[in-house]
C-alpha cells in the first residue's frame, strides 16, 4: 500500500522500491489487456500463464504484468517478454506451455509466434524492429503497453507525478500555462485550438469557482484513442488534469465518458481511488496549499455530448444538448463558472511537457503543429490498432509502412480522416501530410484521429450514406438546419444507392449541405455535410453512375448490382458455388462457371471467394 506522498523524496523512494522489485525477476511477461486482446480472451491466456509457471517451477523468477493496449489490435491477443523484448501474437492457452518452455525454461526464441510481416512473410521477433512500432513516436501513449495499468507505483517509477511536484513546488500557474504555451500543443480532440492559450483565458477568468473537464465521450466510428489512454495508463490522465487545474485555478475536475467504456470507467475510478489515498488528490497536495480533486460523470451514448456545451449540460444533469456561444465556457461554463475543457489525449501530453520542458516537446512535429498524434487505425488495413506518429507524418506511411497496407494486397482507395465530421482523402493525396490546416485544405480535418482506411471494393456512395445515417440518428434535433437537413440529406443518398437517383440530386446535396454548414447551432451540425462534399469532391464519378447509369462501380449497392464471371479467367475450383447463399452459380468443376442474374443477390461473397479475381460487379436492370 501506498504511503501519504508529500515530496519529490517520496517519489523517489516508490520509484526505487518498484525497480528493485522488477529487479529481482529473470524475466518480465507484459500481457496486453486492452479493450480488443480482452474481447480475444486475453483472461484465458494470463490464467494459462499462472499456472504454467507454477507447474514448470518458474513463477519466483518471471513477473506478469497486465498492461493497456500495446496498439496491434488485429493481433490480439499479444505478449512482450522482457529483457529480451520479443512480440508474440494471437497467443491461446493452447500455445502458452510450449512458449514457456522454449523462451523462458530454455532460452530459445519461438519465431513461429512472433509477428510475421504479411508481405515478405518474414518473422520479426523483436517488437524494435517491427515497422508498425520502430515507425512511431509514443508521448501520449509513452506508458501504454508498458507499464501495469492498475499500479501507481509502475506509473510512478516511470516518471508519473514528478511534473506535477515540480509545477506545484517550484513553478506558479501562469508559468505552467507559459510553459504549455511554449510547447505548442494544439487541442488533440478535433478543433486544434492552441491548449495555451485556452488555458491562459481560464487563468484570467474571473470566479470564486472554476472546473476543468475532460472530454472522453469518443463517439466516433472507428476510434478508440481515447480510450486506449485511459484503459492503459489511466494516472497519466489524473496528473494532466492536476495540472490543467493548477494552472486555471480549479479546484475540482470532471472526466466525462462514456457509458460504452466499461473497462475504462472501472480502470480510471481505481485509478482515482489510489491517488485520493496517497494524497495525490484531495487537500494539500506535496505540502502545498493547492486543493484538486476529480470525479467521474458517465455519459448516456449521446454522440452530440462530445460537443463542448452539450457536454457541460449533461454533467449538471440536463438534456445533452448544445447551447450558442458566446459566452464561452472559458466564460460562464459548467454550473455558470469558468471552465476549460480539453480531451483525453490533449491531458496525456501535458505531462511531459511540464516534466521534460516544452522545448523538448516541440522538437517533433511541424512548425505550425508541434507533438504527435494518436490514430486509431481501421477498416480493410492490415495492422489495424492505436499508433502514435509525429504531427506531419505524411499519410502514406501511415497505411502503408506502419499500417501494412490494404488487406489481401487490394488497391488502396480513400481514407476517411476524422470520423463523420471528417473528409476523405484519396491515392492522389496519400502524401498530404497529418496536419491541420493541410488535411483542412483538402476537404478533412484531423479530427479527433480516427482513420479509416478502404480499399477499391468501397463504395463512396455508400460510405457516405453510412456517415450521415450515424449523424442523422445522433443529432440532438435541437435547431431544424441539422433535425431536418441531414434527414432530407440522408433520403437522397439512400435513393442513390438504391438506383432511384434524378439528375440534379448532386446539386441538391451539395446546396442542401452547404445550408446546413452555414446554419447549424454546434459542430455536429456544421461538420455534418463533410462526408458528402468530400465524396462528392473525389468521386464524382461514382455519383454520376449511381444516378445516370443505375449501377454501383464498386458493386457494393445490391439493388444496383449483379456479380458476372470471367470465363477466360474461371479456374472452376467450385469455391464460389459453394459459398453462394442464393445457389445462383452453377458450373461443372474445372469448367467456367456461370451466375443467373434472376437469382444473384448482390452480395459479392463470390467475389469475397474468387482466388483468380475472376467474379466481378456488373449492372443490375433497376425497374
Amino acid at each position: 500500500m501506498v504511503t501519504k506522498i508529500n515530496s519529490i523524496n517520496d517519489l523517489n523512494q516508490i520509484k526505487a522500491a518498484y525497480e528493485a522489485e522488477l529487479g529481482k525477476y529473470k524475466h518480465q511477461i507484459l500481457l496486453c489487456a486492452g479493450a480488443g486482446c480482452i474481447s480475444c480472451d486475453c483472461g484465458k491466456v494470463r490464467d494459462a500463464v499462472v499456472a504454467e509457471l507454477e507447474k514448470q517451477g518458474l513463477a519466483d523468477s518471471v513477473k506478469l504484468i497486465e498492461t493497456g493496449c500495446i496498439g496491434t489490435c488485429a493481433l490480439g491477443p499479444v505478449v512482450l517478454i522482457l529483457p529480451e523484448r520479443t512480440f508474440y501474437v494471437q497467443i491461446t492457452p493452447e500455445k502458452v506451455p510450449a512458449l514457456i518452455e522454449s523462451h523462458i525454461a530454455k532460452g530459445e526464441i519461438m519465431e513461429k509466434y512472433t509477428f510475421q510481416d504479411k508481405l515478405t512473410g518474414e518473422f520479426i521477433p523483436c517488437i524494435d524492429d517491427i515497422p508498425f512500432f520502430k515507425e512511431q513516436v509514443r508521448i501520449a501513449l509513452r506508458n501504454c503497453g508498458a507499464i501495469e495499468y492498475a499500479s501507481l507505483e509502475a506509473y510512478i517509477a516511470n516518471g508519473g507525478y514528478y511534473a506535477a511536484e515540480k509545477a506545484l513546488t517550484s513553478m506558479s500557474a501562469k508559468d505552467v500555462v507559459d510553459e504549455v504555451k511554449a510547447s505548442g500543443l494544439r487541442g488533440r480532440g478535433g478543433g486544434g485550438f492552441p491548449t495555451g492559450v485556452k488555458w491562459e483565458a481560464g487563468y484570467n477568468a474571473k470566479g470564486d469557482r472554476k472546473f476543468i473537464v475532460c472530454n472522453a465521450d469518443e463517439g466516433d466510428p472507428g476510434a478508440f484513442m481515447d480510450r486506449s489512454v485511459i484503459e492503459g495508463d489511466p494516472h497519466n490522465l489524473i496528473e494532466g488534469m492536476i495540472l490543467g487545474g493548477y494552472a486555471i485555478g480549479a479546484t475540482k475536475g470532471y472526466v466525462y465518458i462514456r457509458a460504452e467504456y466499461p473497462i475504462a470507467v472501472d480502470r480510471l475510478d481505481v485509478a482515482i481511488a489510489q491517488a485520493r489515498e496517497a494524497g495525490l488528490l484531495g487537500g494539500k497536495l506535496f505540502g502545498t496549499d493547492f486543493e484538486f480533486d476529480l470525479e467521474i460523470r458517465i455519459g448516456a451514448g449521446a454522440f452530440v455530448c462530445g460537443e463542448e456545451t452539450s457536454l457541460m449540460a449533461s454533467i449538471e444533469g440536463q438534456r445533452g444538448e448544445p447551447r450558442q456561444k458566446p459566452p464561452f465556457p472559458f466564460q460562464s461554463g459548467l454550473f455558470g463558472c469558468p471552465t476549460i475543457i480539453n480531451n483525453v489525449e490533449t491531458f496525456a501530453n501535458i505531462p511531459a511537457i511540464i516534466k521534460d520542458t516544452a522545448a523538448e516537446f516541440a522538437k517533433v512535429g511541424t512548425e505550425k503543429a508541434k507533438g504527435t498524434k494518436v490514430f486509431a487505425l481501421a477498416g480493410d488495413i492490415v495492422n489495424s490498432g492505436i499508433i502514435e506518429v509525429p504531427i506531419g507524418t505524411p499519410m502514406r506511411r501511415i497505411i502503408f509502412d506502419i499500417g501494412g497496407g490494404m488487406i489481401g494486397g487490394r488497391e488502396f482507395k480513400a481514407a476517411q480522416v476524422g470520423g463523420p465530421s471528417g473528409g476523405c482523402i484519396t491515392k492522389e493525396n496519400l502524401d498530404v501530410p497529418m496536419e491541420y490546416d493541410a488535411l483542412i485544405a483538402l476537404g478533412a480535418m484531423m479530427g479527433s484521429g480516427g482513420l479509416i482506411a478502404m480499399n477499391d471494393e468501397t463504395c463512396m456512395v455508400d460510405t457516405a450514406r453510412f456517415f450521415m445515417d450515424f449523424i442523422q440518428d445522433e443529432s440532438c434535433g435541437k435547431c431544424a438546419a441539422c433535425r431536418i437537413g441531414t434527414k432530407r440529406m440522408l433520403e437522397m443518398l439512400i435513393r442513390l444507392t438504391k438506383g432511384k437517383g434524378e439528375p440534379g440530386d448532386v446539386e441538391r446535396l451539395l446546396e442542401l449541405g452547404q445550408v446546413v454548414k452555414d446554419t447549424a447551432m454546434c459542430g455536429l451540425g456544421q461538420t455534418a455535410p463533410n462526408p458528402i462534399i468530400s465524396t462528392i469532391s473525389n468521386f464524382r464519378d461514382e455519383y454520376d453512375a449511381h444516378i445516370e447509369d443505375h449501377r454501383c462501380p464498386a458493386g457494393v449497392c445490391r439493388a444496383l448490382t449483379v456479380f458476372e464471371i470471367d470465363p477466360q479467367s474461371c479456374l472452376g475450383c467450385t469455391l464460389c458455388a459453394i459459398n453462394c447463399p442464393v445457389n445462383a452459380i452453377s458450373g461443372e468443376r474445372k469448367s467456367p462457371h456461370y451466375i443467373d442474374p434472376a437469382l444473384c443477390i448482390g452480395c459479392g461473397v463470390c467475389r469475397d471467394n474468387c482466388r483468380p479475381n475472376a467474379i466481378h460487379p456488373t449492372k443490375r436492370e433497376v425497374l
